[in-house]
């Protein structure tokens, strides 16, 4: 146990240093994924869901070291993304002010940040569809993509901290709809569903990232099993946490321990293949998440699982601490591989999940 807490001391100290180089080195700049190792570049975002995650980092560090400069920055980048609370364009709020600004209200109880959440809240619910009963996404009024499972979490503070019922039943009603519709009776997951707008009608499964049509993009796939855990948090309704278990069980057949899952699990063995550490890291933070809702034998299954997996992610192969002038944190992280965006690079999420899976680890040996 001494050397785990070692090796994860050593990452988080490691992690808290790039972030710090980058906000020395760009400050105000809020990055997504790597070039070539750099932050900073041309390349497109496709859309901006990821501007919470790196004032989320910051937060993770503030909050692991009581340090007031951490605190005043992580104030500071969040209050750089206050603006987005009212855009009605965008199902990916969620990730923004849930990283962001819940844990400002968390450490302050401030009303103010907490109107912030739940403005943010509304502005995401603006995108349900009654017929179907789902969010949509910013791909078209007809998709619901599993993506949404971790920026629904935002209506339920919306829901709860306005005593809105209506807003509640919708976040309810489009987690059935997500698990209704997405989740597959093995716990798998493609990525998106086509509704008919119009009657609610589910016509077809598609994809935006993944390899195929209805192929298990890992991402996703955690995504799942991180939103229904979330949810299940808020609502104690037992049905979320069962698919939440289906989901980690399907990962957890498909990866051996400590093994970093492939970018799409229906890849065929080869050099398109390859590995995505972003993905490995929300299985780890949402495996833990998991392991404290659960009962053993789950619950142990879960944690071991997260250990595991940190474990090879603190190694030299994923950390990015003997790559000279990498900017980033963990390597081999994949955005978007149809459109060749941050494909075996650092990854904005994928360092934030793994800090937050990190701290979460140090709270646990060091108890």
């Amino acid at each position: 146990m001494s050397d785990l807490r070692l090796r994860l001391g050593r990452a988080f100290d490691f992690a808290a240093s790039q972030v710090k180089a980058t906000i020395e080195r760009t400050p105000d700049y809020i990055p997504s994924y790597t070039r070539e190792g750099r932050w900073k570049h041309g390349g497109d975002v496709w859309t901006d869901w990821t501007s919470g995650f790196f004032p989320g980092m910051i937060w993770r560090i503030a909050e692991h070291t009581k340090s007031p400069d951490w605190r005043a920055s992580a104030e500071h980048y969040s209050r750089l993304l206050q603006r987005k609370q009212h855009d009605r364009s965008a199902h990916d709020l969620g990730f923004i002010f849930l990283s962001a600004y819940l844990p400002w209200y968390r450490l302050t109880q401030d009303p103010a940040i907490l109107d912030v959440v739940a403005n943010a809240g509304r502005s995401l619910a603006a995108q349900y569809n009654a017929k179907g009963k789902f969010l949509r996404s910013h791909v078209g009024a007809d998709s619901l993509l599993i993506d949404v499972m971790m920026n629904v979490p935002l209506v339920f503070h919306a829901a709860i901290a306005s005593g809105d019922q209506v807003l509640y039943d919708q976040a309810i009603a489009h987690c059935e709809t997500t698990a209704k519709i997405l989740v597959r009776p093995g716990g798998d997951t493609p990525q998106e569903a086509i509704i008919d707008p119009n009657t609610g009608a589910f016509l077809r499964h598609s994809t935006q990232q993944g390899y195929a049509q209805t192929s298990v993009w890992a991402r996703g796939l955690t995504w799942a099993i991180s939103g229904f855990a979330s949810v299940y948090t808020l609502t104690s309704d037992p049905q979320f946490l069962e698919v939440a278990e289906r989901c980690a069980n399907f990962y957890l057949s498909q990866t051996a321990p400590g093994e970093v899952p492939p970018w799409d699990f229906n890849v065929p063995q080869g050099p398109e293949r390859f590995v995505d550490s972003s993905a490995g890291a929300i299985a780890a933070s949402a495996l833990l998440n998991l392991a404290e809702l659960t009962d053993d034998p789950q619950s142990s299954r879960y944690r071991t699982a997260a250990i595991a997996l940190l474990d090879t992610l603190c190694t030299d192969q994923y950390m990015a601490w003997s790559t000279p002038d990498w900017e980033g944190v963990l390597l081999h992280g994949v955005y978007h591989v149809h459109k060749k965006l941050g494909v075996d690079e650092s990854t904005i999420w994928g360092d934030y999940y793994f800090l937050e899976a990190v701290t979460k680890a140090l709270r646990t040996v060091e108890s």
